[in-house]
């Protein structure tokens, strides 16, 4: 199935940018994915297509107004559903929503969700796709998401400009705040861009041979190992011999070591998440191989 990615701009221009070239480009050309820019500025209700006004309570800058975001989002799920539904025969453009306008005439009673959740209706198809603000107030992006919307049917990227958002927006439109860094950029357009790069070089026949990612850094929870080729030797550097010996099984815990080194020097965070996580499992085995000790019967004398 295509993954199907829209952007909330006010610079559609900025797409796809770099994204049109190499892996991503490539995919896009062959319709592995595709890409919707959204001009937030068509949703605007004045002449002058005005998108912000001053803070409430006061302050420097501007604030993204909720209303026109609103509009904007409820117009990339309605699209989305329309993309959808021809794919998986699920929902239409007129049962999208999560609030606002769009709201179902006629529910139609064979619609079938994309996945059921722990409570409440089925999501329709538009409302399945999570929609991503790039904000620096945000959660980390990590891989572990990235790999969970690589395995959706798409996303609706939402980017900020201005000093950010309105904060009723992440409620009333069910809106995941994600962050990129420790850093401040002009606004979302490159952060999505990092975002989407990630996702689609991850979906299927993307990447040259299916286990390219399988080793690279924070896959599974520590950074890469260090990578060498020719020449064997530069400027009186030579590449380890360890990894010009053949032996596969010295290279693999070579290449092991370099990564818990490389993690636990340069990200202690990483390495101090990866212990948690070895020790937890190690724990759990533990108990699992009393619980099955405790549970057998007293073999006879």
């Amino acid at each position: 199935m295509t993954f199907h990615a829209a952007v909330l701009t006010l610079y559609p221009e900025m797409f796809p940018g770099p994204l049109g070239v190499s892996l991503a480009g490539r995919a896009l050309g062959e319709g592995k994915w595709t890409l919707d820019p959204v001009q937030i500025r068509d949703f605007a209700a004045d002449k002058h297509r005005t998108v912000d006004d001053t803070p409430a309570g006061g302050g420097a800058g501007m604030v993204l107004r909720v209303d026109v975001l609103a509009k904007a989002i409820d117009h990339a799920r309605e699209r989305m559903a329309e993309k959808l539904l021809p794919e998986t025969g699920r929902g239409t453009a007129g049962e999208v929503g999560g609030g606002g306008d769009c709201v179902p005439e006629t529910p139609l009673e064979d619609a079938n969700p994309l996945h059921q959740p722990a409570a409440g209706p089925p999501p329709r198809a538009g409302e399945a796709i999570p929609v991503i603000a790039m904000t620096p107030r945000g959660k980390p992006l990590t891989q572990a998401r990235v790999r969970e919307l690589a395995a959706g049917p798409g996303v609706i990227v939402v980017c900020g400009r201005f000093e950010g958002f309105d904060e009723r927006i992440f409620e009333g439109r069910q809106v995941e705040e994600v962050s990129v860094g420790d850093i401040i950029l002009s606004g979302g357009e490159c952060a999505a861009l990092m975002l989407l790069d990630a996702c689609i070089r991850l979906l299927p026949g993307v990447m040259g041979a299916a286990s390219s990612g399988h080793e690279e850094s924070f896959e599974n929870g520590l950074l890469e190992y260090p990578h060498y080729t020719r020449p064997q030797e530069w400027e009186g550097r030579t590449i380890p011999q360890v990894l010009r010996s053949g032996d596969h099984a010295k290279i693999a815990e070579w290449r092991q070591r370099q990564s818990e080194d490389d993690t636990r020097l340069r990200r202690p965070d990483l390495w101090e998440r990866h212990v948690g996580a070895r020790v937890q499992s190690a724990s759990g085995a533990r108990q699992k191989s009393a619980g099955r000790l405790k549970n057998e019967p007293d073999s006879a004398a």
